[in-house]
């Protein structure tokens, strides 16, 4: 018996405007504002976002707080369903779980977020975060999370 992967469903952007308007775009509100996650790449299914740690989000050993880390994995949680939502729809994130697996002091860190299944009304979403410094990149924390998604008055259930 062999051992099949699971492939990120087949998706179609259906909010066309809304990754023109993500992709280079440095948020200045909110979470992501105070971190200063840039979207670099976005297509239907996928995101990757990322932000250079700075001394604000280091605590007193050094280390960057794991908050941040869990921040930009809640965000690109929901951003990355945006594309394939129908145009006035939203998403909050239910429940996710974050897996630290080494610490940070520097560089960036690199999230890479992929829709796995996604209906109507839910999706769940896998998110890999990577540190990229002069030494290399190394593979930081891994996340999965669940979104709720509400649909706008039009879109039948």
């Amino acid at each position: 018996m062999t051992a099949s992967h699971p492939t990120a469903p087949d998706l179609e952007i259906r909010h066309p405007g809304f990754i023109e308007s993500m992709v280079g775009r440095k948020s200045e509100t909110c979470i992501d504002g105070f971190l200063g996650i840039r979207h670099e790449e976005m297509s239907a299914g996928r995101l990757v976002a990322e932000f250079d740690v700075e001394d604000q989000h280091l605590s007193f050993i050094g280390n960057m707080h794991g908050g941040c880390l869990a921040a930009l994995c809640d965000h690109c949680l929901g951003v990355v369903l945006y594309p394939v939502m129908p145009p006035g729809s939203w998403a909050a994130t239910t429940e996710f779980k974050v897996n630290y697996l080494k610490p940070v002091s520097g560089g960036t860190c690199r999230a890479t977020a992929t829709i796995e299944a996604m209906t109507k009304r839910s999706a769940v979403v896998s998110i890999r975060v990577e540190n990229v410094t002069a030494d290399g990149t190394r593979l930081v924390a891994l996340a999965q999370g669940t979104c709720t998604v509400k649909l706008t008055e039009e879109q039948p259930d």
